[in-house]
């Protein structure tokens, strides 16, 4: 089963969001025994409290999922600052709305999910359970573009607000261009009290290792007494030249609407993202061959649940959940019976306490998938 991915919503949208029944009872309900400061990695939610997908898909849908080619644009840049720019903007797009009160399956270990839109072919396995680890792999042969991604998302409780800390490197390389751009993620900030709500906060910081590019991006969610009024979804950083730290341009903006830049020299503003363009109007991908969707593909991993969820049929998506994790602990048992290590499929995967997760892929280039983004 195939659903819409996160976006923008519309006033004019009647896709029925997922909440849970009478939210803010059941979340204190939920938290009423976990202690401030407790690390929520292997806390697990009711299906009342799920999206209808896996943290893969929402994951790869920040990839795939977008109504303009901004990796297009990336590789048609004519000058480095050029191509950095929309990197940048590249970086912002992956940023998508955050439905509170729901959230994704957590990813089974050796989950995979594996699409295709027009000449980019996606990837991504769960190469860890506990801790919770996602490989990413992405090419595209026509521009000569890969990416790739490993995140370890570190949720921790602070009585009134759950942080989740995402760990892990992102790369995008324009291997025309031979360039190399490293970037990581904000982290995702959940406040319970006094007024419920969901932002991405933190700082972004995006370098290209060959031009000495650097931006720094601020993401923050301002709020004034009791959680009320306040500045939501802002971004604000710069743009500089790594070697002089002369600043090029300054950001400032919202990254569910616009950001623009502002020229230090000239005093120019320009638009370099608008989310309107970027993140609206996405529809849920299909399946165009589903005698090749491989057994560990998220979309058949949980079909059974997430036809439950969306039919609000309780009892059968508790059965369905319950049937995964009972088959991921007998698989478990097995190996551990045998003496025998998981390894993963699609990546050679290391961790140092200096470097943290590797995330390798074995293969040059990623093939084409039978699920299809539009």
């Amino acid at each position: 089963m195939l659903t819409k991915p996160l976006q923008l919503a519309k006033e004019s949208d009647s896709e029925e969001s997922y909440r849970a029944p009478n939210l803010l009872q059941r979340l204190l309900s939920l938290f009423k025994n976990v202690r401030p400061g407790s690390d929520l990695t292997r806390f697990q939610l009711p299906p009342q409290f799920n999206l209808p997908k896996s943290q893969l898909q929402c994951y790869g849908e920040s990839v795939y999922c977008t109504a303009s080619d901004l990796l297009s644009i990336c590789n048609k840049g004519q000058s480095p600052l050029d191509r950095f720019i929309s990197v940048v903007a590249w970086s912002i797009s992956t940023t998508r709305p955050i439905s509170f009160g729901v959230a994704p399956y957590n990813p089974i270990l050796g989950e995979t999910h594996h699409v295709s839109k027009g000449n980019l072919n996606v990837l991504l396995e769960q190469v860890s359970h506990h801790p919770p680890v996602t490989a990413l792999h992405a090419t595209d042969k026509k521009e000569n573009i890969e990416i790739t991604w490993s995140q370890q998302p570190v949720p921790k409780f602070y009585g009134t607000s759950v942080e989740a800390q995402v760990r892990g490197k992102r790369q995008l390389k324009l291997l025309d261009h031979g360039e190399t751009y490293e970037m990581n993620s904000p982290n995702l900030f959940f406040r319970i009290l006094p007024v419920p709500g969901a932002d991405w906060v933190g700082t972004v910081d995006i370098r290209c290792i060959e031009t000495g590019l650097v931006a720094e991006l601020s993401y923050k969610s301002g709020h004034s007494f009791l959680g009320l009024g306040g500045s939501h979804k802002v971004i604000k950083g710069k743009i500089f030249d790594s070697s002089s730290l002369k600043v090029i341009y300054e950001l400032d903006g919202h990254w569910d609407r616009t950001v623009k830049m502002k020229d230090r020299e000239n005093g120019k503003v320009a638009v370099i993202y608008d989310a309107t363009e970027v993140i609206t109007r996405l529809q849920a991908p299909i399946l165009k061959d589903e005698k090749s969707v491989w057994p560990t593909e998220s979309v058949h991993v949980w079909s059974g649940l997430s036809q439950a969820i969306v039919s609000k049929d309780w009892e059968k998506a508790r059965e369905a959940k319950q049937v995964v994790e009972e088959r991921q602990r007998e698989l478990m048992r097995e190996r551990d019976s045998k003496g025998e290590n998981w390894i993963p499929k699609h990546f050679v995967v290391s961790y140092s306490k200096e470097v943290g997760w590797d995330c390798t892929p074995i293969h040059n280039y990623v093939s084409a998938a039978p699920i299809i983004a539009l």
